[in-house]
């Protein structure tokens, strides 16, 4: 089976992140937690120290009010994403046909994974990471709380397979700081990921969706996958799967609206005639699941485009799959910078929600009970979040 260049990519990426470990050995830190099976090893450097302390200077005023601006929005995005998990653990449970809301994001296919192309991932995670330490290292420098270091971190599972950046405030010191400026320095970088995805978003919607729009046109709905219930559902017993609808009962369909009508009008057990790109069929319509009275493909569908006449010939033709490339980007960085920032929120552990929250209890309690209410809650939450894990393994989404 011939290898295509994301996944070529991907192997290249992984075989220079083993092999640049493997020369700079003697100056990795490395946590060995399953070694070699899994494991977290950091390079420190001073990359950007001086650019923080920079930026810090010139606004420092903006960056005091954006840092508490952040608790604010730490503390609200830690009760949505907490009250999020939690909720949507409820169908995982009871409903056989629930998919697991978490899952891991990797540039590979496989079952339980969130699958992104390499070159979108490569690129999202090198700017989730930057935002994000940046962001931890300014408002540390806003605050003239010393960084230590700065530098690069890789994941292992076997081989070094996610990279990952890393800030280093003196901690020593920062324990010793008004518990404001200590939330700020914790919440900056959930909060800046939230911010630059809704830029991203923005950029996105706002200039490459309009310039695509104005390049391509609709042509047809594509069969993108079956969906998964163990029933064996009209699409998947034609063989839809990659074809791209055109017709249904000689209507044409150009959008996945034209699509929806049409269905619309059919009810179940309805003998209907399709014709795709690669040929016609006669389908007996099922029963949608969630409402017995509406005709069912059992697909997920995605709207299939192609190039306006003006932009099929000369230079022009590259034009369109450039805006979409972007546009794909684009809404890409949105989803991870936003899930990645919602998700450090989470008041467990190491992670960003987690040091805020036990800040707030050491405020609250005495030490001891707030540790003993700390791991409760963290506990509490690693369960859910593997279970989540678990399921998506078990159930892809």
């Amino acid at each position: 089976m011939a290898l295509d260049v994301q996944t070529i990519a991907s192997i290249i990426f992984v075989l220079f992140l083993t092999l640049f470990i493997i020369l700079k050995r003697k100056n990795m830190q490395t946590q060995k937690i399953l070694f070699p099976l899994l494991y977290f090893s950091m390079y420190r450097t001073q990359y950007g120290i001086k650019f923080m302390d920079s930026f810090a200077r010139r606004f420092r005023k903006m960056l005091i009010f954006l840092g508490y601006a952040g608790i604010i929005v730490g503390f609200l995005g830690m009760i949505f994403i907490s009250y999020f998990i939690i909720q949507s653990l409820i169908p995982l449970l009871t409903q056989p046909d629930a998919k697991a809301s978490l899952s891991p994001v990797l540039p590979f296919k496989a079952r339980g994974i969130f699958f992104i192309p390499f070159f979108y991932w490569i690129i999202a995670i090198f700017i989730i990471a930057l935002v994000h330490e940046m962001a931890h290292g300014v408002i540390a420098r806003v605050y003239n709380l010393k960084v230590k270091s700065s530098g690069f971190a890789f994941l292992g599972v076997l081989l070094p397979i996610i990279p990952a950046a890393f800030v280093e405030p003196d901690e020593k010191k920062l324990k010793k700081r008004h518990y404001k400026e200590q939330l700020s320095i914790f919440a900056a970088g959930p909060f800046s990921n939230v911010i630059f995805g809704f830029v991203f978003l923005a950029i996105g919607l706002l200039v490459f969706a309009p310039l695509a729009g104005s390049m391509i046109e609709s042509n047809g709905v594509l069969i993108k996958d079956y969906v998964e219930s163990g029933k064996n559902f009209p699409a998947e017993s034609a063989k839809l799967k990659g074809q791209v609808i055109k017709a249904v009962d000689n209507t044409e369909i150009k959008t996945i609206d034209d699509l929806s009508k049409v269905l619309g009008t059919r009810k179940p057990g309805q003998i209907v005639n399709l014709k795709t790109d690669k040929d016609s069929y006669r389908i007996t319509l099922a029963q949608n699941p969630e409402d017995a009275s509406k005709a069912y493909l059992g697909a997920y569908l995605e709207q299939d485009t192609i190039a306006k006449s003006s932009y099929n010939q000369g230079i022009l033709k590259y034009a369109p799959p450039v805006v979409s490339w972007f546009y794909t980007l684009f809404m890409v960085l949105f989803m991870l910078n936003f899930g990645v920032g919602m998700f450090n929120l989470l008041p467990l552990g190491p992670l960003d929600g987690g040091r805020m929250f036990q800040l707030v209890l050491y405020k609250i309690f005495e030490k001891e009970k707030a540790d003993r209410a700390f791991k409760a809650v963290g506990l509490f939450l690693l369960v859910i979040v593997a279970v989540h894990l678990v399921f998506a393994f078990l159930r892809p989404a």
